[in-house]
């Protein structure tokens, strides 16, 4: 079975940047990471990673491109993941994350599953919208206002130190 996906850039323009991609259900996570960064104009020599996702596009399980966590916990890998092993029609989306120190971010999502066709050559790129800026997107990070911070739900006002219950000379 031949799996398509639209791989889209998430970039905080109007412009939509996506690719949608063909690939053969047996073929490896590295596979499909090789199609998208030719597909979108880079080298595929920076480190990547896939993640699993919901529907909401939270951040699950990574599946990296190499183990770097120095066998203290196992780690799914790319060149050892099958696509069928980890997408399918009740998981259709991925995060991929492509240089980790530009932080460029695509989601991922199986849009079909259809017979191969005679002929044709895997992965194919189907589809080409958009031009890929020159540099990442920049992501915008949630803050919180410390001021709000400073009363918690226990009631008690991290401020007012005359009324905290601790000995001074505890030592």
């Amino acid at each position: 079975m031949i799996y398509r996906f639209r791989v889209i850039l998430d970039n905080d323009t109007e412009d939509d940047i996506f690719r949608d991609l063909e690939i053969r259900e047996t073929d490896t996570l590295e596979d499909l990471h090789n199609i998208i960064t030719q597909s979108f104009g880079f080298d595929g020599l920076e480190m990547a990673s896939f993640y699993l996702s919901n529907d909401q596009w939270d951040q699950g399980e990574e599946i990296s491109m190499v183990d770097l966590s120095e066998g203290q916990q196992s780690i799914r890998l790319m060149n050892e993941t099958t696509l069928n092993d980890v997408v399918h029609e009740a998981q259709t989306k991925l995060i991929y994350i492509y240089d980790f120190l530009s932080m460029w971010t695509f989601y991922v999502e199986l849009a079909e599953i259809v017979d191969e066709a005679q002929g044709s050559d895997y992965p194919n790129l189907m589809f080409v919208q958009g031009q890929v800026p020159d540099t990442a997107p920049e992501k915008t990070f949630e803050s919180h206002n410390l001021d709000e911070l400073s009363e918690f739900d226990d009631g008690i006002d991290v401020d007012d130190y005359d009324n905290l219950d601790f000995d001074e000379n505890w030592n």
